[in-house]
């Protein structure tokens, strides 16, 4: 089985209350020099057989389609898992 990574991260311009929530923690911790922090969705899509450009697409139309809501989020990668 090989796989697909799609990853989703909210919009530029929409606000992330989870990504200000771990900024602060990380800072609450003592974890410094790290800016702005967004928190986005990553999905593992298997497929049963060799990952192709025709796969991809049909995962980026997935991703756009189901996995994000376009309004406020971007697909921003589709790929092979680093395993496959």
């Amino acid at each position: 089985m090989a796989r697909v990574v799609v990853e989703v991260m909210p919009k530029p311009e929409i606000l992330d209350p989870q990504g200000k929530a771990i900024s602060g923690g990380l800072a609450r911790l003592g974890f410094t020099g790290f800016g702005e922090v967004r928190q986005g969705k990553r999905f593992e899509l298997e497929f049963d057989g060799d990952i192709t450009d025709e796969v991809l697409t049909q995962a980026r139309e997935a991703a756009e389609k189901l996995l994000s809501n376009p309004v406020i989020e971007n697909v921003v990668a589709v790929r092979p898992h680093e395993d496959a």
